[in-house]
C-alpha cells in the first residue's frame, strides 16, 4: 500500500469483493438497502475504500450498517464479534503523553484519525449492538464526552450478560481486550 491512502486497483477489487460477499451473507444488517447502489459510491471515493481497508486490515470487519437519507451516506461499522486488532491503546495523545512508563503504541484518538474513520459514540454503539452481539469477550472505547475527559476519564463499552454496559477508566488506560469500533460514511 502506498502513502497516499489509495490502494492499487488490484487491492480495491479485492476489497470490493471481500464487502460485498459480507454484505450479501449479513443482510439483517440492512435489510432495505442494495450493493449495487454502494459499490459505486466506493469506487468513486477512493480515499474511503483506503479506509475500509484499513478497517479490514485491522480484523474489523466492516460492513453496511445504515443509511442516511438526508445526506444520501452508507454507514459503514466495524462488524467484528469482538473489538478489531487495533487493541492496547490509551484514549488519545494527552493520555498517553502523561504516561511516565510502559507507554502504549498509540492512541485511539489518533488511530481512528489516521485510518480516516470516526469513533463510535455511546449511542451509536448500542445501536450497533441492537443489530446484532458484539463484545462479548472484550470491550470497545467509544468517543468520550468532553466533560469526563476534561477529568481524566474515558469512556468504553461491552456487552455482557444480555446487556450493554457504559464504564469508565482513566484516559491514560489499555488493556490487550480493549480496543474501538470505527465508522465511515460513504
Amino acid at each position: 500500500m502506498k502513502n497516499n491512502k489509495k490502494l492499487s486497483t488490484e487491492q480495491a477489487q479485492d476489497l470490493l469483493k471481500i464487502l460485498q460477499t459480507r454484505f450479501e451473507k449479513n443482510i439483517k444488517r440492512h435489510k432495505d438497502l442494495d450493493w449495487k447502489k454502494i459499490q459505486p459510491k466506493l469506487e468513486a471515493s477512493p480515499e474511503k475504500l483506503w479506509s475500509l481497508h484499513e478497517m479490514e486490515q485491522t480484523e474489523g470487519e466492516p460492513d453496511v450498517t445504515s443509511y442516511d437519507k438526508k445526506t444520501d451516506e452508507y454507514i459503514f461499522t466495524d462488524c467484528s464479534t469482538e473489538s478489531p486488532k487495533r487493541r492496547s491503546l490509551c484514549y488519545d495523545k494527552q493520555a498517553w503523553d502523561s504516561r511516565k512508563a510502559n507507554k502504549p503504541e498509540s492512541n485511539v484518538i489518533d488511530r481512528a484519525t489516521e485510518m480516516g474513520i470516526e469513533l463510535l459514540t455511546e449511542e451509536q454503539y448500542r445501536k450497533l449492538q441492537e443489530i446484532e452481539k458484539f463484545d462479548l469477550k472484550t470491550s470497545s472505547w467509544v468517543k468520550t464526552p468532553q466533560h469526563i475527559r476534561d477529568l481524566g476519564g474515558a469512556i468504553f463499552c461491552d456487552r455482557r450478560y444480555d446487556m450493554v454496559f457504559m464504564y469508565h477508566n482513566g484516559a491514560d488506560s489499555y488493556y490487550a481486550a480493549r480496543g474501538f469500533r470505527g465508522m465511515l460514511k460513504v
